[in-house]
């Protein structure tokens, strides 16, 4: 389960890149009307880098590769596929978009907002993951809150 703490400033594990990236994601997402977490961790363990959740409840998940060295240390990326209805990477402008594999959406992004390259194909989520997923975004983004009361 994840923990409540409130992430809205650094936590030692991303770099100036991905951080400026989330920003812009964030400001991306906002302006398609979709609520944001980052760093959500899945019941599989694994934790996405942002994830999604439109008002008719559509999942996106989006991970961010801030270098080459970044997206080859990573092997874990096709396994977020099940926890979304949409999945893409967002990476800095400079970064070879070549490199990124066709079957995601992609994004390029900065702090100052994001712009998508190639839109995510969609794959429906079964109704009893995203169920268990949307009450998990919304316990996640109570307790992040509340850790923001409770100071």
């Amino acid at each position: 389960m994840e923990s409540p703490g409130l992430i809205l400033k650094p936590d030692g594990r991303q770099s100036e890149t991905a951080l400026a990236i989330q920003r812009g994601l964030a400001r991306l997402l906002r302006a398609h009307d979709f609520a944001l977490l980052t760093e959500f961790t899945l019941a599989s363990g694994r934790r996405a880098d942002v994830i999604g959740l439109a008002p008719d409840g559509l999942v996106w998940i989006i991970e961010i590769k801030s270098s080459p060295e970044d997206f080859h240390a990573d092997s874990k990326w096709p396994e977020y596929r099940e926890f979304c209805d949409r999945f893409s990477f967002a990476i800095p402008a400079h970064m070879d978009q070549a490199l990124m594999p066709e079957e995601a959406g992609l994004i390029v992004a900065d702090q100052w907002g994001a712009e998508i390259l190639r839109a995510a194909s969609e794959h429906a989520l079964h109704a009893s993951r995203r169920k268990a997923l949307t009450q998990s975004f919304a316990r996640t983004a109570a307790l992040r809150l509340q850790a923001l009361w409770e100071g």
